[in-house]
């Protein structure tokens, strides 16, 4: 399956995290507040809050313990509001 993530496709297996499949793609989830260094989750299994990324929706999810799911539109920072005028 393909979702994508800050406009990229990345490529998924059913029943992979949303975690696994980026880091199987090579992409960063985040990068540290305090010196900027690439970030990609740290305990991996849903307690540490280090994996969040933002879905389409608007709503952040947890990369670690999220499946993948065809078409999913993630990304590193939250996106702006669509416009509500079109």
């Amino acid at each position: 399956m393909t979702l994508s993530f800050d406009g990229l496709p990345i490529r998924a297996t059913a029943g992979d995290s949303v975690l696994a499949a980026l880091l199987e793609n090579g992409a960063l989830i985040r990068h540290l507040e305090f010196g900027g260094e690439p970030r990609a989750g740290f305990c991996l299994m849903g307690a540490c809050q280090d994996c969040w990324v933002w879905s389409s929706e608007g709503g952040r999810i947890r990369a670690c313990t999220t499946p993948v799911s065809q078409g999913m539109k993630l990304f590193a920072e939250p996106q702006g509001m669509a416009d509500p005028h079109g």
